[in-house]
Protein backbone atom coordinates (compact mmCIF):
# COMPACT_ATOMS: atom_id res chain seq x y z
CA UNK A 1 0.00 0.00 0.00
CA UNK A 2 1.45 3.63 -1.14
CA UNK A 3 0.89 6.21 1.36
CA UNK A 4 1.62 10.25 1.39
CA UNK A 5 3.06 10.92 4.48
CA UNK A 6 5.00 14.51 5.44
CA UNK A 7 4.88 15.02 1.62
CA UNK A 8 6.73 11.72 0.78
CA UNK A 9 5.37 8.83 -0.52
CA UNK A 10 5.64 5.37 1.80
CA UNK A 11 5.12 1.98 0.53
CA UNK A 12 4.01 -0.24 3.60
CA UNK A 13 3.05 -3.67 3.76
CA UNK A 14 0.25 -4.27 6.40
CA UNK A 15 -3.28 -5.10 6.70
CA UNK A 16 -5.56 -2.39 5.53
CA UNK A 17 -7.36 -2.48 8.96
CA UNK A 18 -4.11 -1.59 10.79
CA UNK A 19 -4.55 1.67 12.87
CA UNK A 20 -2.80 4.58 10.56
CA UNK A 21 -1.33 5.10 14.14
CA UNK A 22 0.59 1.54 14.58
CA UNK A 23 1.70 2.31 10.87
CA UNK A 24 3.46 5.39 11.60
CA UNK A 25 4.84 4.83 14.78
CA UNK A 26 6.08 0.87 14.36
CA UNK A 27 6.74 0.66 10.38
CA UNK A 28 7.93 4.58 9.22
CA UNK A 29 9.16 5.50 12.38
CA UNK A 30 7.31 8.04 13.33
CA UNK A 31 7.37 8.25 16.93
CA UNK A 32 6.11 11.72 17.26
CA UNK A 33 2.54 10.79 16.97
CA UNK A 34 1.38 9.17 20.49
CA UNK A 35 -0.79 6.29 21.38
CA UNK A 36 -2.90 7.64 24.41
CA UNK A 37 -6.16 6.16 24.94
CA UNK A 38 -6.72 4.08 21.26
CA UNK A 39 -10.22 5.21 21.43
CA UNK A 40 -10.33 8.52 19.80
CA UNK A 41 -10.73 10.21 23.07
CA UNK A 42 -7.53 11.76 24.28
CA UNK A 43 -6.40 13.04 21.02
CA UNK A 44 -2.48 12.25 21.64
CA UNK A 45 -2.39 10.22 18.43
CA UNK A 46 -3.77 13.34 16.11
CA UNK A 47 -2.45 14.05 12.51
CA UNK A 48 -3.54 15.77 9.30
CA UNK A 49 -5.49 14.29 7.08
CA UNK A 50 -5.78 16.24 3.53
CA UNK A 51 -5.46 19.19 6.53
CA UNK A 52 -8.28 17.88 9.09
CA UNK A 53 -7.50 16.94 12.43
CA UNK A 54 -8.09 13.13 12.84
CA UNK A 55 -7.39 10.37 15.55
CA UNK A 56 -5.00 8.01 13.66
CA UNK A 57 -5.80 5.15 16.42
CA UNK A 58 -9.30 5.16 14.94
CA UNK A 59 -8.48 5.73 11.24
CA UNK A 60 -7.91 2.81 9.42
CA UNK A 61 -4.88 2.82 7.36
CA UNK A 62 -6.84 0.99 4.07
CA UNK A 63 -8.76 3.73 4.13
CA UNK A 64 -6.61 6.90 3.82
CA UNK A 65 -5.43 5.84 -0.24
CA UNK A 66 -3.96 8.97 -1.82
CA UNK A 67 -4.88 11.29 1.19
CA UNK A 68 -2.12 13.11 2.55
CA UNK A 69 -0.90 12.78 6.33
CA UNK A 70 0.94 15.13 8.18
CA UNK A 71 2.11 14.03 11.14
CA UNK A 72 4.30 16.53 13.47
CA UNK A 73 7.38 15.34 12.34
CA UNK A 74 5.81 17.22 8.89
CA UNK A 75 4.25 20.40 10.70
CA UNK A 76 6.48 23.56 9.80
CA UNK A 77 7.94 25.31 12.11
CA UNK A 78 6.09 28.69 12.58
CA UNK A 79 4.31 30.97 15.00
CA UNK A 80 2.69 27.91 17.22
CA UNK A 81 5.79 26.49 17.94
CA UNK A 82 7.40 29.18 18.95
CA UNK A 83 4.00 30.44 20.77
CA UNK A 84 4.11 27.14 22.72
CA UNK A 85 7.56 27.87 23.81
CA UNK A 86 6.62 31.47 24.72
CA UNK A 87 3.79 30.47 26.61
CA UNK A 88 5.58 27.58 28.38
CA UNK A 89 2.56 25.07 26.99
CA UNK A 90 4.57 21.32 27.62
CA UNK A 91 4.85 20.08 31.27
CA UNK A 92 5.12 16.45 30.41
CA UNK A 93 5.15 16.74 27.00
CA UNK A 94 3.30 13.56 26.35
CA UNK A 95 -0.03 14.91 24.48
CA UNK A 96 2.17 18.00 23.15
CA UNK A 97 1.96 16.72 19.76
CA UNK A 98 -1.71 16.06 19.08
CA UNK A 99 -2.96 19.52 20.84
CA UNK A 100 0.05 21.54 18.56
CA UNK A 101 -2.00 19.26 15.34
CA UNK A 102 -5.46 20.70 16.46
CA UNK A 103 -4.20 23.87 16.65
CA UNK A 104 -2.59 24.09 13.77
CA UNK A 105 -5.46 22.69 11.92
CA UNK A 106 -7.39 25.03 13.35
CA UNK A 107 -5.77 27.86 12.24
CA UNK A 108 -5.26 26.90 9.00
CA UNK A 109 -8.99 27.02 8.67
CA UNK A 110 -10.02 29.90 10.99
CA UNK A 111 -6.81 32.05 11.47
CA UNK A 112 -8.38 34.40 14.20
CA UNK A 113 -9.85 32.01 16.39
CA UNK A 114 -12.29 33.22 18.77
CA UNK A 115 -11.54 31.66 22.51
CA UNK A 116 -15.34 29.82 21.64
CA UNK A 117 -13.78 28.31 18.45
CA UNK A 118 -10.21 27.07 20.26
CA UNK A 119 -12.75 25.31 23.16
CA UNK A 120 -14.25 23.77 20.44
CA UNK A 121 -11.20 22.51 18.49
CA UNK A 122 -9.37 21.35 21.17
CA UNK A 123 -12.02 19.31 23.15
CA UNK A 124 -11.34 16.41 22.13
CA UNK A 125 -7.66 16.93 23.23
CA UNK A 126 -6.90 15.74 26.98
CA UNK A 127 -3.93 17.49 28.93
CA UNK A 128 -2.71 15.46 32.29
CA UNK A 129 -1.37 18.29 33.22
CA UNK A 130 -4.15 20.75 32.93
CA UNK A 131 -2.29 23.06 30.77
CA UNK A 132 -5.68 24.58 29.19
CA UNK A 133 -5.12 27.76 29.84
CA UNK A 134 -1.27 28.23 28.62
CA UNK A 135 -2.99 26.51 25.14
CA UNK A 136 -5.69 28.72 24.69
CA UNK A 137 -2.90 31.54 25.23
CA UNK A 138 0.11 30.08 22.70
CA UNK A 139 -3.09 29.44 20.38
CA UNK A 140 -4.06 32.76 20.32
CA UNK A 141 -0.68 34.43 20.24
CA UNK A 142 0.21 32.06 17.26
CA UNK A 143 -2.95 33.66 15.71
CA UNK A 144 -1.34 37.79 16.25
CA UNK A 145 -4.30 38.19 19.31
CA UNK A 146 -1.58 38.11 21.94
CA UNK A 147 -1.71 36.24 25.34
Amino acid sequence: MTLIINGRQSDVDVDPSTPLLWVLRDHLDLVGTKFGCGGGFCGACTVHLDGVAARSCQVAVGTVGGRRVTTIEGLPDGPLQRAWLAVDVPQCGYCQAGQIMSAAALLARTPNPTDDHIAAAMRGNLCRCGTYLRIRAAVRMAAGGGQ
